[in-house]
């Protein structure tokens, strides 16, 4: 027999009734019946019940068993008592009478508890993170990351893409967040750095002729944390195509991502007509670029019916070039108790508040209420309610001013109203590809142009496009949302360094900074560059929506806390000297 186990435990059975075997794993509970010991024996498989009476020869030794203490036992598979049966369990069928018993490794006391699923501080479950682990939610959550990873893989593999790696340690090359510099010991004064993406390795493999290309890639960011972001490293379904089109990319890693979501997503629907809707209408209508159509609500432009009425704030708000008013349609939101609590939101995001209007019925006709309906009058509230097809138990909130300033909050807000007044359908998944990003974007202050999105992303219209107004540039960019999260970020690249100069130039990076900056690349575009695109899935947030939690260390098997420290490992730590000494580094005390 094996030195540990016959079976794991999850594979006896009643097919197995009267066989010898051998189990080992964690004592996961232990119950005393007054002369009979029950234990509930514990692998990564699954649990299989054992027990020992007086007449066992190592009863008195498994007296003194407590839960997490790894063992081997020996002994005989009985059949349960029908009305013992547990139907929960594989192994439910059967219990396994103790001969013999081995402990492999005792557990001192436990500082948090792995039987159940109880809240316990994080702070204690990242510095215990292997117990942590243990517990039935988190470990499966590990597992259904894996199973994901690997239908990533076999999914890309079955439409003809190969997997490629690219190096851990590269240049430092900025790309949108801080790097995690790497000092040299042969060249001193010199830095590595982790890389932010593939990004620039991926092109160049399309300059090299491997037209399709995919990893499952470590990315490295100093960024700071948000409850669906590590502060440090994440993983990411990285994927790259030759002689394509933004359609191209489209129809390939769609079948992909539905694919995955049916497929591990407990049943929950997913659509497979997934629309493109432009930057602009997204920040209209939603006021995310990355918005949750599960919420039916779709924000309005009703400025027209604010210049030169009654309300003073909006009209005079008017008066000045580039300001609009909004309107967020709420059904069913028509009550002043529930317009005063979103009024209240809006100033806990830091606005003076939200305007809003409700109707309701009133001696058997339709009233308008709510105080911008006084100040506006019958004819106007009319217009409005009209325009946003409202009626009567309805309400709509209205924000004003340049929408850059409040958009964020006016799509905050409309997720509220969602969900609030159940609205949203928390029971699908609904993807969407936002398209047509702006290329450059002007500062308010200053005036200069600069990128707002991705610089290597082709412009639409070529080098003729950048002849004109850079504000009205859009480029062959795009991100895949999903159920209000970015799941896939990608593009058409700017392979052409004519072009590539003009749009650094415009945003005001001269020719020598760009090669400097990116010189690898732009060598490589000078020896026969395919038109070329692609885009990179995040597999954190993807498995943080198929498990259906909102932060993603539920989904990382060592995740980093809030202040971007691993409590286990406890990283970062000091240096010796010595180590300093040998990269030419000294520590400058702080003030």
């Amino acid at each position: 027999m094996h030195a540990f186990r016959s079976h794991k435990c999850n594979e006896l059975t009643a097919a197995n009734v009267g066989e010898d075997v051998r189990l080992s794993g964690w004592v996961h509970r232990v119950r005393d019946h007054g002369g009979v010991l029950f234990i509930d024996l514990r692998d990564h498989y699954g649990i299989t019940q054992v027990l020992a009476d007086e007449d066992s020869p190592v009863f008195h030794e498994l007296e003194k068993v407590r839960s997490e203490w790894v063992i081997r036992i020996d002994g005989t598979v009985k059949a349960r008592d029908p009305e013992l049966v547990n139907e929960n369990i594989p192994t439910g069928e059967i219990e396994i009478f103790i001969k013999d018993m081995e402990v492999l490794g005792a557990s001192e006391e436990l500082p948090l508890p792995v039987f159940g699923e109880p809240e316990y501080p994080e702070e204690t479950r990242l510095k215990y993170r292997f117990l942590d682990l243990r517990r039935e939610g988190l470990h499966n959550r590990m597992m259904l990351r894996s199973n994901v990873v690997a239908s990533l893989r076999r999914r890309m593999m079955d439409i003809g893409f190969n997997e490629y790696q690219t190096p851990i340690i590269t240049a430092s090359s900025p790309e949108g967040a801080r790097d995690f510099l790497v000092p040299s010991r042969l060249h001193p004064g010199k830095f590595y750095a982790l890389p932010q993406a593939p990004q620039q390795f991926k092109q160049m493999m399309m300059v090299a002729g491997f037209d399709k290309y995919f990893q499952i890639a470590p990315c490295f960011r100093d960024e700071d944390p948000r409850a669906d972001r590590s502060p440090t490293d994440f993983y990411q379904l990285d994927m790259e195509m030759s002689f394509v089109t933004q359609q191209d990319v489209f129809d390939t890693i769609e079948p992909v991502m539905i694919g995955v979501f049916e497929e591990f997503g407990g049943g929950r629907p997913v659509s497979h007509e997934i629309p493109q809707i432009s930057y602009k209408d997204a920040a209209l209508w939603y006021g995310s670029d990355k918005p949750d159509l599960r919420n039916p609500i779709k924000m309005q432009v009703v400025s027209e019916h604010f210049k030169g009425s009654g309300f003073k704030i909006f009209a005079s708000l008017l008066e000045q070039e580039g300001n609009e008013v909004r309107a967020i349609p709420a059904p069913t939101g028509g009550s002043r108790k529930f317009c005063d609590r979103m009024n209240k939101f809006a100033q806990q995001e830091g606005l003076p508040g939200m305007g809003y209007i409700f109707w309701r019925e009133m001696d058997g006709e339709m009233n308008a209420a709510g105080p911008l309906a006084k100040n506006i009058g019958p004819e106007r509230t009319e217009a409005i309610r009209q325009q946003l097809g409202l009626g009567i138990g309805d309400a709509a909130f209205f924000l004003g001013g340049k929408p850059k300033s409040f958009e964020a909050v006016a799509g905050r807000a409309r997720n509220v109203i969602g969900k609030e007044l159940g609205l949203t359908d928390e029971n699908r998944f609904e993807m969407c590809w936002v398209v047509d990003f702006p290329i450059f974007e002007k500062d308010e202050e200053t005036g200069e142009i600069d990128f707002e999105h991705n610089p290597f992303s082709m412009p639409q219209g070529g080098m003729e496009a950048l002849e004109g107004d850079p504000l009205k540039v859009l480029g062959y960019q795009y991100d895949l949302a999903c159920n209000g999260y970015e799941l896939i970020s990608g593009a058409i690249r700017n392979y052409k360094l004519d072009i590539m100069y003009k749009a650094f130039g415009i945003a005001g990076y001269g020719k020598e900074e760009v090669e400097k900056r990116f010189g690898g690349m732009v060598k490589a575009f000078k020896y026969g560059a395919p038109p070329h695109g692609g885009c990179a899935a995040g597999i954190d947030r993807m498995v943080m929506l198929l498990a259906d939690e909102e932060n993603i260390r539920e989904v990382i098997m060592f995740p980093m806390n809030q202040r971007a420290e691993d409590l286990m490992m406890e990283a970062p730590g000091e240096v010796s000297n010595e180590q300093l000494r040998e990269l030419g580094l000294r520590i400058i005390p702080q003030d």
